[in-house]
């Protein structure tokens, strides 16, 4: 079995943050985004026309991202599991990642169908679905009709080696990743120099990364014009109520459930949020939770978290933990219930939240994998006309947000959560490390510990 590799890695513990001169408030790149998303809002509702035309700009950063992606977790997951060298250690935090999951995602589930239920935002609505266009529906349905338990379990498996590379599809990419891990495992001394290879692979990675990150305040400033020109500031007021209770569901969900666990786990979850705010507003910016995939990778091997665990919670997490996701299909499903009069009984919600904690699997972090997954819950609850779907597709760009940030959190304190059930961070040592921040490890060597 193999060692882990030496010389490579170093503990993050050892990298503290020095005092030094912060810089300035404008090459802040949190700020950056943050001024280019108000910039973005600006431009769309005084400009709409010329807002459209900068979607553009935000399809590309996504579209440089997700070419990176693919490799940065193959690279991860590899190198985490084939230098771990205790395979039943493997087995064990893979159990424990899968428990956690299953446990968080149903609370996110239940709070969707409490909050949905106090606040009944579609009371009242009183919409014919006769009266709405099928079509707009449709466009998302097609592609749920095909989730079904056979092809989804069939779809993990790529049809070419490369395939899953080409397609982007995390879970296929997860799989080949643990294949090649467990192959450069069986061949003991000899998998060594494939090893390193592994690890200067996911340097070369994430330092194209860094220079696309760059880029992350043109991204954001192009996708938030879009939005704002293609719908306007109306579309917010249309179903502002569904809107304001979907966050504060989010938000409790976060303070409350998250923040308990974190609390439990010896960290404060808005610390953690602080520690993580440069991700945060990049996907605020662009609604798409993967492109802080690869910073949240790094984050949480300079926080002491091990890479193996690192790389094995996180991509996992992106399709098995999605709780923004689960939040927003549970309450809004029974929104659409409520705005067309048809009546779900507590029977008929609890079959609602089984459905949903299947078809959430597997859903990505783009933009509109959410509203998929919702059709494809849909589809298997038929007493909710379909058609009503129409009626979020205008405002699902601004939900969007509120879902790939919840999603990025709930992975974020989950690998954590699991570095501490298996005793490679104190909680002295997060508590330091939160409050101050350990800066990224010199160039040709790794963060965190193997």
């Amino acid at each position: 079995m193999l060692r882990r590799a030496p010389a490579v890695t170093m503990n993050a513990d050892l990298v503290a943050e020095p005092s030094r001169r912060p810089r300035p408030w404008h090459r802040v790149l949190y700020v950056q985004v943050l001024l280019a998303i108000g910039l973005g809002i600006v431009v769309g509702a005084l400009w709409p026309a010329f807002g459209k035309s900068l979607k553009p700009l935000g399809d590309a950063f996504i579209n440089l991202v997700k070419m990176l992606i693919s490799p940065i977790i193959f690279c991860t997951v590899v190198h985490g599991i084939a230098s771990l060298g205790d395979l039943r250690k493997l087995g064990r935090i893979g159990g424990k990642t899968l428990l956690y999951f299953e446990i968080v995602s149903t609370f996110a589930l239940l709070i969707g169908l409490v909050v949905v239920n106090v606040v009944k935002p579609g009371a009242g609505f009183n919409i014919d679905p006769a009266t709405l266009d099928p079509g707009l529906a449709r466009t998302y349905a097609d592609p749920a009709h095909t989730l079904t338990a056979v092809d989804f379990f069939l779809n993990v498996i790529p049809k070419t080696f490369f395939g899953a590379f080409v397609t982007g599809d995390l879970l296929q990419v997860l799989l080949v990743a643990i294949l090649v891990a467990f192959a450069i495992a069986g061949l003991g001394e000899r998998g060594q120099p494939l090893l390193h290879v592994i690890e200067y692979g996911s340097q070369i990675f994430f330092g194209v990364m860094k220079l696309v990150v760059k880029a992350a305040p043109i991204g954001a400033f192009g996708a938030m014009g879009f939005t704002i020109g293609s719908y306007g500031l109306g579309a917010l007021n249309k179903l502002a109520v569904l809107m304001v209770s979907f966050y504060a569901a989010a938000i409790l969900f976060v303070v409350v459930v998250l923040g308990a666990i974190a609390w439990f786990s010896g960290f404060s979850i808005f610390r953690f949020i602080g520690y993580i705010k440069e991700e945060l507003f990049l996907v605020l910016g662009t609604s798409s939770s993967e492109t802080a995939l690869p910073g949240l990778i790094e984050k949480m091997q300079r926080l002491g978290c091990a890479r193996s665990t690192v790389g094995l919670v996180i991509p996992t997490g992106y399709s098995f933990n999605l709780d923004g996701t689960n939040i927003y299909m549970t309450m809004a499903a029974v929104f659409l219930a409520q705005a067309t009069n048809t009546p779900l009984d507590l029977k008929h919600q609890l079959s609602l939240l089984v459905i949903a904690m299947i078809t959430s699997k597997g859903a990505s972090g783009v933009t509109g994998a959410g509203f998929v997954t919702l059709a494809a819950t849909l589809t298997a609850v038929p007493s909710v006309p379909l058609a009503s779907l129409a009626l979020l597709v205008g405002i699902d760009r601004f939900m969007s947000e509120a879902r790939a940030l919840t999603n990025l959190i709930g992975n974020g304190v989950a690998t954590v959560v699991i570095s501490r059930w298996e005793n490679e961070v104190t909680p002295q040592q997060l508590k330091q490390n939160l409050m101050h921040p350990p800066r990224p490890a010199p160039p040709g060597l790794s963060p965190g510990r193997s």
